[in-house]
């Protein structure tokens, strides 16, 4: 899952919760040597006071539905089906990048496509993101991370600037968020020509969405 998926079913609650299901996000984009291991959010959350609380119930909640999402049969079978069409397109019958690239389409086209189904939504969780201190997200992740970070809150705002994830809906703007996914993992970027498969790899996500996020996850509305 990814930011959208993540918060979409939140909107409503806390804005500091809605902000901890995107902190596994961010820290995987501003200082991937940082994590939050589920033990010591554990410990952090029974001593944490109320200004920290929401927050880490929502990174606890980002690391429960990346549990479950990622056992279901859809997100199996569409990330190998996704990583064999990048094999094609990019001539690349083995290696990491295809791999990479099934995982992370499933994920970013299912946002997309849950953006499109609900675009004044994706609006709500903007707003619901300006009324948090990104200061104030770096200090609780450093409360609990085994190393602190400087990154996070400059990450956070510029999240918020430049509003990233309408650009999921356009393919030739995905390709470019792509490339700096490939650029910070350290992979070959993308050529043009691989934007002739995102329509494909659109409509297979959209047309298994309902049950990527259904049958594993009761909570979340059913279309």
């Amino acid at each position: 899952m990814n930011y959208f998926a993540h918060a979409l079913r939140f909107l409503g609650d806390d804005p500091y919760f809605i902000a901890g299901t995107g902190v596994p996000d961010w820290l995987s984009v501003a200082d991937r040597r940082v994590r939050i291991r589920r033990r010591n959010l554990a410990v952090a959350m029974d001593c944490a006071g109320p200004e920290d609380l929401p927050l880490l119930k929502g990174v606890r909640q980002h690391l429960d539905d990346d549990a479950w999402f990622h056992e279901t049969r859809g997100f199996a079978e569409l990330s190998l089906a996704l990583s064999a069409d990048a094999r094609d397109v990019l001539a690349e019958p083995q290696g990491l990048r295809p791999a990479f690239l099934g995982h992370l389409l499933v994920e970013v086209l299912l946002d997309a496509a849950l953006i499109a189904e609900n675009p004044s939504r994706l609006e709500d969780y903007y707003r619901v993101l300006e009324r948090i201190d990104p200061a104030k997200i770096e200090e609780g992740v450093n409360r609990v991370a085994l190393r602190p970070t400087e990154r996070l809150c400059p990450m956070i705002r510029l999240f918020c600037c430049e509003r990233i994830l309408w650009d999921y809906l356009d393919d030739a703007k995905l390709l470019r968020r792509l490339n700096q996914v490939m650029r910070r993992v350290g992979l070959a970027e993308l050529p043009e020509g691989f934007v002739g498969l995102l329509p494909t790899a659109r409509h297979l996500v959209e047309r298994r969405k309902a049950e990527l996020l259904s049958t594993s996850c009761p909570a979340f509305p059913r279309s």
